[in-house]
């Protein structure tokens, strides 16, 4: 069983617990930390989806990421899912987005890791990633505008996007 923190929509922590898998109630949040990973050398990884998971199965994402575990941070989650998603351990990290989005009582920190790891070297979760790709600029913006890419992910990272391709014609 994954206990979370529950928050206030201000990022207060309240003192409850959440449990994962069951319904947020009224006037609480979780937290979710994710991660775009970009090469020292200029490409940006794409992870698989597992096809068995509920949520975009089998989907190509740009981003790892989790819920954190009780009492800990953000930044910290994000340097554990990424570890236990990818087994890049170190790099640059860097928040780019933060959004409350009300429908599914979530607050999400976004983070960019700029690292030099062996890019050969990606370990996949099992139950979480299936493959993993890495991408040029140019072939990472054709898949943002590509439709294939999850669009609440790409909406939430929309502002750091265009910051690295001023041109980009996403529709958010």
């Amino acid at each position: 069983m994954e206990l979370w923190d529950a928050y206030t929509r201000d990022e207060v922590r309240t003192g409850k617990t959440l449990v994962r898998d069951e319904p947020i109630p009224d006037g609480l949040y979780h937290l979710v930390s994710e991660i775009l990973v970009r090469h020292t050398d200029g490409t940006f990884l794409l992870m698989q989806r597992d096809p068995a998971k509920k949520a975009y199965p089998g989907c190509w994402e740009a981003t790892a990421g989790g819920s954190p575990l009780v009492g800990e941070a953000a930044i910290d989650c994000a340097k554990r899912e990424l570890r236990e998603e990818t087994g890049i351990a170190s790099g640059v990290f860097t928040e780019i987005a933060r959004q409350v989005v009300e429908p599914i009582h979530t607050l999400y920190h976004t983070y960019l890791c700029v690292t030099a790891a062996e890019k050969d070297s990606i370990r996949l979760q099992q139950g979480e990633t299936v493959s993993y790709r890495w991408l040029d600029a140019a072939a990472f913006r054709a898949f943002l505008m590509s439709g294939q890419a999850i669009d609440h992910q790409v909406r939430r990272m929309t502002p750091f996007f265009r910051t690295l391709f001023p041109d980009i014609a996403l529709p958010y």
